[in-house]
């Protein structure tokens, strides 16, 4: 493998995961707030807000049902306003967390209403307030499911990096277009493509083996 390669290789690398790991970290804060807020302002809910859950929900959905990369476009004055620029993995955080954020909000709130009402009720009986019930009994029933849950947002957020590429951001999907294809450079392109599908496998399997410990912990098994 020629020197060039390996350089182009572990550069793109590198704004990718830089990329993954800090929109992973602004969505899921903003996708949490997003997920735990329409569970318990839905009707018979422990903050019960109909028309704020029904707000919330139309917008998530709008945001959406938008193509990433007319997102993205979209998004370029506030990732100027907010880093200076609309280039660079930087400027592209602003935009992959906002456009991952309503998926896992989404997400997350299809998490937290698996667990059982029940349990909610009982927690209610015993004068829990709302924020204990939330983080006492809502978020650490549902945690595998959670654990899950962000582990397809994060793979999620892997694959907008390489669409993300395509106007400045860098990282590897950047890579496969300037280098794999407009030049013709099949080896970069094959390269880029194994690089990431090793990111998603590890991302994967990650999520699992920590969701499968919190379960054997959870119920004591071997």
């Amino acid at each position: 493998m020629r020197d060039d390669l390996v350089d182009l290789l572990v550069e793109g690398l590198q704004e990718t995961l830089f990329m993954v790991v800090w929109s992973s970290l602004f969505a899921f804060l903003l996708g949490s707030a997003l997920g735990i807020t329409l569970v318990v302002t839905e009707k018979g809910g422990i903050l019960a807000a109909p028309r704020l859950h029904k707000v919330i929900g139309a917008a998530i959905n709008a945001v959406r049902s938008l193509p990433f990369i007319i997102l993205i476009v979209l998004l370029l004055p506030l990732a100027r306003l907010i880093v200076g620029t609309t280039l660079g993995p930087t400027a592209a955080i602003v935009s992959l967390s906002i456009g991952a954020a309503p998926f896992l909000g989404r997400i997350i709130e299809n998490s937290l209403k698996e667990v059982s009402s029940g349990k909610i009720e009982a927690a209610k009986s015993v004068g829990a307030s709302p924020w204990t019930i939330i983080l006492r009994v809502l978020i650490p029933e549902a945690l595998p499911a959670l654990i899950r849950a962000v582990t397809i947002g994060v793979i999620a957020i892997t694959e907008f990096t390489a669409v993300a590429g395509a106007i400045g951001a860098g990282g590897l999907g950047s890579l496969a277009i300037r280098f794999g294809y407009q030049r013709f450079r099949e080896d970069i392109l094959i390269a880029t493509v194994i690089l990431i599908i090793l990111i998603v496998q590890i991302i994967q399997w990650s999520g699992d083996s920590i969701a499968k410990s919190v379960i054997r912990k959870r119920y004591k098994l071997e």
